[in-house]
Parts: structure tokens; C-alpha cells; sequence
């Protein structure tokens, strides 16, 4: 049997930190959550939690930049799958919406985190999604879909939108009827920016 090296083990007590504290910050929440025991649920001690993170807040990191990591993936792939960069755009930002309503999502992404983390950290993890977005916005123009503006002013509209729409819909008594409304009230913005204001899904 092939003894493992130090960086694999140090990687692997980091994998098993994480997704302990995923499981837990999913269910029960941040606040609520006993590092002492979710460090000996799986056989570790707290020591080990603040050589890898310094403490629960870094841990809370973590766990967040793991489910954005997926959430980027899960968008990217619906907009590679569209037919065109037009849907794969209104679909990305339709399912971003719908993420909302992921209990995991929900509690860690849109409740937690930035009550525990701040604004400074939730600005950091969107920019990857302005640029993103900023990009095809500026594709969608070259290619006259949509009308031309500024695509990073209208990113960060659009992105800024969807963002708070989300935060609404995790705190919301009704997210399912909600997130219905919201889908519509999305599709007329999206449909007003189109250059020959022909409504496309």
C-alpha cells in the first residue's frame, strides 16, 4: 500500500473540514453549528480547523467558494448547451434565479454568508460573474441582438439585479410563487433589451 504523501494528507483533512462543515452549514445552519463537534464527527480535532482556515468564519469561506465553484459550473454548462448565445444567456440567468431556492443555496450562499462574511467578500465572489456576464453582453451587441450601452454598466445592473432578487427569494415565506413572479418580471427586462424587440426564449 502506497503511503501518502504530507500534501495529500493535509488535502484530504481539508476535503474532510469542508464538507463536515457544508453538511452542518446546510441544515442547521452557521450559528448553530459546534466546531468542536463538527471536528470530531470526523475524527479531528479544532486544531486542525484553524491550521487550515484560522477559524469558523474561514471554514464558512470555504464551504461558500466550493458552492460557488459548482454554481459557475452548473451556469456554464446550461449556456453551452443553448443553441444560441442569446438563450444560453436568458437560460443562465433564469437557472441562477431558481438556484435560489436549492436549500443548501439558500441557507449557506444567500443567508448566511453574507450576514457572517460581509459585503467586501460577497463583491469578491461576484466579480468572476461580471466579467462573465460583461463578455457576452458585449458578444450580444457586436452580433446586434441586444441594443448597445455600455456592457459593464449593464452587467453590473443586470448582475446586481439578479443578485438581490435572489436574496429576496431566500428570505422569502413563498419562494416557489415568488420565484414564478420573478421569472416573468425577468423575461420582459431581458426582452426590452433586444435590438429588434422580438421577444425571444
Amino acid at each position: 500500500m502506497t503511503r501518502k504523501t504530507r500534501a495529500e494528507m493535509l488535502a484530504e483533512t481539508r476535503a474532510k473540514l469542508v464538507s463536515a462543515a457544508r453538511q452542518a452549514f446546510g441544515t442547521i445552519g452557521y450559528a448553530d453549528t459546534s466546531m468542536d463537534e463538527l471536528t470530531a464527527s470526523v475524527g479531528l480535532t479544532r486544531g486542525a480547523l484553524y491550521h487550515h482556515f484560522g477559524d469558523k468564519k474561514g471554514l464558512l469561506a470555504a464551504v461558500v467558494k466550493q458552492l460557488d465553484a459548482e454554481m459557475d459550473e452548473k451556469l456554464a454548462a446550461i449556456s453551452d448547451a443553448a443553441e444560441s448565445l442569446w438563450e444560453g444567456f436568458v437560460c443562465r440567468c433564469r437557472a441562477y434565479l431558481a438556484m435560489a431556492l436549492e436549500p443548501e443555496i439558500q441557507r449557506i450562499v444567500l443567508r448566511d454568508a453574507p450576514s457572517v462574511l460581509g459585503n467586501a467578500y460577497w463583491q469578491s465572489s461576484q466579480s468572476q460573474c461580471l466579467a462573465t456576464m460583461t463578455d457576452t453582453l458585449q458578444k450580444l451587441m457586436q452580433e446586434q441582438i441586444i441594443v448597445k450601452t455600455d456592457p459593464e454598466a449593464l452587467a453590473r445592473l443586470l448582475n446586481g439585479g439578479l443578485a438581490d432578487t435572489a436574496f429576496w427569494l431566500a428570505n422569502s415565506a413563498d419562494p416557489e410563487a415568488e420565484l414564478s413572479k420573478s421569472l416573468r418580471s425577468l423575461s420582459a427586462l431581458l426582452n426590452g433589451l433586444l435590438a429588434t424587440k422580438q421577444p425571444l426564449n
